[in-house]
């Protein structure tokens, strides 16, 4: 699978996240999900592009403010899977989320989501 499609997908997935209106989001998560994508995210398993449009206007409507997602590491893609790094930050020094998306793609487009927000703290030998 070609990198520069994967990233365009993952792209487009986060620009979801950034939309100027919440109307665009529905559109931003078809171009880069199959339709029956399943999402693994914080609350559990869910599935199709409606679920994830629900979990992403969620983020978007927290109650500090609309946040900015941005995509922070580059793309590794061993084959059809895929893991980059993200940065969620809300306005005004806000809170800020970080976290890792592994993602498996199918004709070029997302069909798996699994979300690990926060840092994975170090192990005690």
């Amino acid at each position: 699978m070609q990198e520069d499609t994967v990233r365009s997908a993952i792209d487009t997935f986060i620009s979801a996240f950034n939309a100027t209106d919440d109307t665009y989001v529905t559109a931003l998560l078809s171009q880069a999900l199959t339709s029956d994508v399943v999402f693994w995210g914080p609350l559990g398993r869910s599935e199709g592009i409606a679920a994830v449009e629900r979990f992403v206007l969620d983020i978007r409507r927290h109650p500090a403010g609309t946040g900015t997602m941005v995509r922070c590491s580059a793309v590794d893609m061993p084959d059809e899977w895929a893991r980059y790094q993200w940065v969620f930050t809300m306005p005004e020094g806000g809170p800020r989320l970080a976290g890792t998306d592994v993602v498996h793609l199918r004709r070029s487009l997302i069909d798996q989501i699994i979300v690990f927000a926060g840092e994975i703290k170090a192990s005690v030998s």
